[in-house]
C-alpha cells in the first residue's frame, strides 16, 4: 500500500492476550446481510486475490492473536492449498487440547441399572418388566469427554483423514491424532445442525478457534463425496462473500489489538432525514460501518471492499467504483461529529493487480481510496495498516 512513507517495515506487532468475553466468536458473526451493498461481481474461476499470510488473516478475523506453536507449524512447510493450512492448524490446536486434557461436561445418559440412580424412567422400566426383577432404566448426569464439541472435532478430523486432497503424510498425521482421542468420544458428522448446536454452548479460547476452523472446512466441503465416499473440498478463497466477511473482520480486529489511540467499533449511523410519515423513515436502508476508529480529535470511517480491482473501466478510462464511493459519502454526510473532532473516510481494497492511494476532500471531509498488499510478508502488512491511521 502506498502511504507516502519510505521507512522500512517495522517488526510485527507484539501478540497480546485476548479476552475471550470480548471475542466476536467467529467470522459468522461478521455477516453483512443487513447492509445495503451491491452484489460482488463475478470473477473468472481462476481469479483469486493472492494472500501470503492467510493464517494471520484468519486469526485476526476470528479475534484471536497468532499462537507461537501454531505459527511455527504453519511456517515449517509451504502450503499450496488452503485445505492443507487449515488441516495443519487444526492438528496443532487439537494436539494441544489432547495434551491439556479434553474438556469434559455432564451429559445425560440412560442405562438399565440394578439400583436407582438419577431419575427413574418409569415407561421403559415397565415396558421391559424390569421392576419385578429389581432393575430399572435410569437417566443420570455423568462427567464425560464425549461432549458435542469433542465429537464434532473428531468427526471433522476423520473426514479430513479420508480426503485425497491432502498429501498422504498429512493424512497419516490426521489419523494418528484421531487415535489419541479417548474411546468414549463418539465422532459426530460435521453438519450445519451439529455446528449450530456446539456454537450455542458458547465455547471460548482454543475450542472457539478450532470450531471456527471446523466451520470453514464445512463451508469449503463440496455437497457430495466422490465415488469412494471421500469428502471433497473447494478453495474457500474463491468464495467472494465469505472472503469479504473475513477481510472486514480482519481489519477491524487488527486495529482493536494493535493500536491504542482509537476506540474501534462497528456502528449504526442514523440518517439525517425528515419525513411527513414516520413509516417513510423506516424505509431507509440501515447504515452500518465496517470499522469506525474514534478518538477525541479524530474519527475515521473505514470501509473494506474485497475486490480484485479498485478501479473499473468506463468509456476507455479507469474510474473509482461509484457505489462504494457513494456509500462512504453517505456515511460521512450523516455522521454527527463532536466539537473539535475531524471526520474522515477510507475505502480499503486488497491490492490484487494495481496499487492505489488517492486523496480527496468530499463534502468537507478528507477521503482516501487506498489498497493494501496482502501478498507481502506479515511485518509489511502490519506496518501498512498502522501507517494508514497515523
Amino acid at each position: 500500500m502506498s502511504t507516502g512513507s519510505t521507512s522500512p517495515p517495522r517488526p510485527p506487532p507484539t501478540a497480546k492476550s485476548c479476552c475471550a468475553n470480548n471475542c466476536e466468536a467467529s467470522f459468522l458473526a461478521a455477516n453483512v446481510a443487513s447492509r445495503s451493498q451491491e452484489p460482488h461481481p463475478k470473477n473468472p474461476s481462476d481469479s483469486v486475490i493472492p494472500i501470503q499470510n492467510l493464517y494471520y488473516l484468519l486469526c485476526y478475523a476470528w479475534n484471536r492473536l497468532p499462537e507461537r506453536e501454531e505459527l511455527l507449524s504453519v511456517q515449517a512447510a509451504p502450503f499450496h492449498k488452503p485445505l492443507e493450512l487449515l488441516t495443519q492448524v487444526l492438528l496443532s490446536g487439537t494436539r494441544r487440547l489432547l495434551r491439556q486434557g479434553l474438556g469434559q461436561a455432564y451429559v445425560e445418559q440412560e442405562e438399565e441399572l440394578p439400583e436407582l440412580r438419577g431419575r427413574l424412567l418409569l415407561a421403559p422400566s415397565l415396558s421391559r418388566d424390569l421392576l419385578r426383577r429389581g432393575r430399572a432404566v435410569c437417566a443420570y448426569d455423568a462427567l464425560t469427554a464425549n461432549t458435542p464439541f469433542n465429537g464434532l472435532l473428531l468427526g471433522v478430523l476423520e473426514q479430513l483423514g479420508r480426503t485425497r486432497r491432502l498429501a498422504p503424510a498429512l493424512r497419516h498425521e490426521v489419523r494418528a491424532v484421531c487415535r489419541r482421542f479417548p474411546a468414549s468420544v463418539a465422532a459426530t458428522p460435521c453438519t450445519t445442525h451439529a455446528l449450530r448446536q456446539v456454537r450455542r454452548r458458547r465455547p471460548h479460547g482454543q475450542e472457539a478457534f478450532l470450531l471456527n476452523i471446523c466451520t470453514l472446512l464445512h463451508q469449503s466441503a463440496l455437497p457430495a463425496p466422490d465415488a469412494a465416499g471421500r469428502s471433497r473440498f473447494r478453495d474457500f478463497r474463491r468464495d467472494e462473500r465469505l472472503m469479504a466477511q473475513l477481510f472486514e473482520a480482519f481489519v477491524r480486529n487488527f486495529y482493536r489489538h494493535e493500536q491504542r489511540r482509537f476506540r474501534v467499533l462497528s456502528e449504526t449511523i442514523t440518517w439525517q432525514a425528515d419525513a411527513e410519515q414516520a413509516t417513510d423513515l423506516a424505509l431507509l436502508p440501515v447504515m452500518i460501518t465496517d470499522t469506525t476508529l474514534e478518538a477525541p480529535d479524530r474519527k475515521i470511517i473505514l470501509d473494506t471492499k474485497y475486490y480484485k480491482e479498485a478501479l473499473r473501466p468506463r468509456y476507455d478510462q479507469q474510474k473509482l467504483i461509484s457505489p462504494h464511493l457513494y456509500q462512504l459519502y453517505a456515511y460521512l454526510q450523516n455522521q454527527p461529529v463532536a466539537p473539535g473532532q475531524q471526520l474522515e473516510g477510507i475505502l480499503l481494497y486488497p491490492a490484487a493487480r494495481h496499487e492505489l492511494a488517492a486523496r480527496y476532500t468530499l463534502g468537507g471531509h478528507p477521503v482516501r481510496v487506498v489498497t493494501i498488499d496482502l501478498n507481502q510478508p506479515w511485518p509489511g502488512i502490519a506496518h501498512d495498516l498502522l501507517a494508514l491511521v497515523r
